[in-house]
């Protein structure tokens, strides 16, 4: 397995290194042109973990292979790196940011701990100070970058002693924002939703529920009812503004007999 996979990345590396030759498309990219099919990608890679479709899961991480194998094909152009020097960046990353199993260092506090001193490591790595959420990128979709700041406050320490904890953040912050409400004051009832979106994301950290996969699955399980609503609408020969909600509501309910359950 191990040969067949080191000889297949050869033969992808030799394709890649013919099409920027010999093909009119491949010579023209570079790595902003890439960028956004880079992004396009990656969802397309996340939809289909979503799905648990290990085909398409098996498929999209080869067109992410793709792009990584042309941005080095790219840098190496240029002589700035390689694949190798890509390669050789993260195996040297790898070891030395797992300390208990390439090193004497003993864990004893299980995935948390593991997670604490990965970003201890990765802060002495810096020749100088950088605050400790400088590393999130600033143009991931917001829900995404909430989870990944609480992750980061947590490896330093910042966190809440128990998860229980939270609960009480998001009913203070549910309360706040239904003050605004009552107020009438609009941006203020945007800061206070934000907030209440912030602590309902920390208690799915805190949980261990990933929080945009379960907004998808939420969105997923809506779509799939209300398309149920829909064709049951149009088979009864009618449509769905001549409905009242009450009747929309009875097919809604039938509708929840066939979402797919995680096992």
């Amino acid at each position: 397995m191990k040969e067949r996979a080191i000889e297949e990345f050869a033969r992808l590396l030799e394709i890649m290194g013919e099409l920027r030759e010999k093909c009119p498309w491949d010579r023209k990219q570079t790595s902003q042109s890439l960028r956004k099919l880079t992004i396009e990608e990656t969802y397309e890679l996340a939809d289909a973990i979503i799905r648990d479709d290990s085909d398409g899961i098996k498929k999209e991480l080869g067109d992410l292979m793709l792009h990584v194998v042309f941005y080095a094909r790219l840098g190496s152009e240029k002589g700035l790196f390689d694949m190798g020097d890509v390669l050789a960046g993260i195996n040297d990353k790898l070891i030395y940011r797992h300390p208990h199993v390439f090193g004497n260092v003993s864990v004893t506090g299980g995935a948390r701990e593991v997670e604490e001193n990965w970003e201890h490591l990765k802060m002495k790595e810096q020749s100088e100070y950088k605050p400790v959420l400088s590393g999130v990128p600033s143009s991931l979709p917001a829900t995404v970058k909430a989870n990944r700041i609480q992750e980061k406050v947590r490896g330093v320490g910042f966190d809440w002693d128990s998860r229980e904890q939270i609960w009480d953040k998001v009913t203070e912050e549910l309360n706040e924002l239904k003050e605004e409400i009552m107020a009438g004051r609009t941006v203020d009832i945007e800061s206070e939703l934000g907030d209440l979106f912030f602590s309902l994301i920390n208690a799915a950290r805190l949980y261990e529920i990933d929080p945009e996969a379960a907004l998808e699955k939420t969105n997923r399980k809506f779509i799939s009812r209300f398309n149920y609503l829909e064709q049951q609408t149009l088979a009864k020969g009618l449509s769905l503004r001549d409905m009242t909600l009450d009747e929309m509501n009875v097919i809604w309910e039938e509708a929840k007999q066939f979402d797919v359950r995680s096992t």
